[in-house]
């Protein structure tokens, strides 16, 4: 069963329980805790814990490569071959791509992926009302390249899809700020929603709270450990 990503806490509420009484027709052997973790793994990505306040905070990013050229304006180049496994060919090895890391919010990659999938539609003339959503996960369409800019890993991409898909325009060129700034407020009730459903059937350990506090004391024990190693 694929269970939808809300971006409005009200909604993810509302449609709670439905969604439950569908998982438990799918999947007899189960139980609410097993609906809970399945919300948890999607939700988790879209958020982190913050030290601070002790608290989970929103997190909706997203790393990506970027392909790009040193001198490119001067040059005029504007052909980015093989960015996703970090190859260049043979016409352009002389010109030293240059491939780094950059973190992006959700919404920018959206738009990204929305100014891929209108760009296959215009070039192949589809039909004016050819649905967004169609091309979503198309891999050629997905992973294509035209100059310099980012490079789409087609596998990390599988793990957008579900917010994508809430997301996205059906039709249309232009992702919605005030949808995407709604999910940033909401995620975080929606976690803590999930959070107290879990408490109530005893999976503490299973909390996205719980989860997201470790992995931030273990990464902050690494890195106080490299420096001790540096030192």
């Amino acid at each position: 069963m694929e269970l939808p990503l809300y971006l409005s806490v009200n909604e993810f509420k509302n449609r709670y329980y439905d969604h439950l009484e569908k998982w438990f027709e799918e999947y007899r052997n189960t139980s609410e805790t097993d609906y809970l973790k399945a919300l948890a793994k999607m939700y988790t990505p879209y958020l982190y814990y913050n030290f601070a306040n002790d608290r989970l905070q929103a997190d909706a990013t997203i790393q990506i490569k970027e392909c790009s050229f040193p001198y490119y304006d001067k040059i005029g180049l504007s052909f980015c071959t093989s960015c996703e496994n970090g190859k260049s060919s043979k016409s352009t090895k002389s010109m030293n791509p240059i491939f780094e890391w950059k973190t992006i919010s959700m919404m920018e990659y959206a738009q990204h992926i929305l100014d891929k999938i209108n760009m296959h539609i215009q070039t192949n003339k589809a039909r004016a009302d050819q649905n967004i959503l169609s091309f979503i996960n198309d891999p050629d369409i997905i992973t294509s390249r035209n100059g310099a800019g980012y490079c789409v890993n087609y596998d990390q991409h599988q793990l957008t899809l579900p917010f994508l898909k809430a997301y996205l325009p059906v039709y249309g060129q232009t992702v919605d700020i005030s949808v995407y700034r709604d999910f940033l407020f909401s995620v975080v009730e929606i976690a803590e929603f999930i959070d107290k459903k879990l408490m109530e059937v005893h999976a503490f350990e299973n909390t996205i709270y719980t989860k997201l506090k470790s992995d931030a004391k273990f990464r902050v024990q690494m890195s106080h450990h490299f420096l001790t190693i540096c030192n």
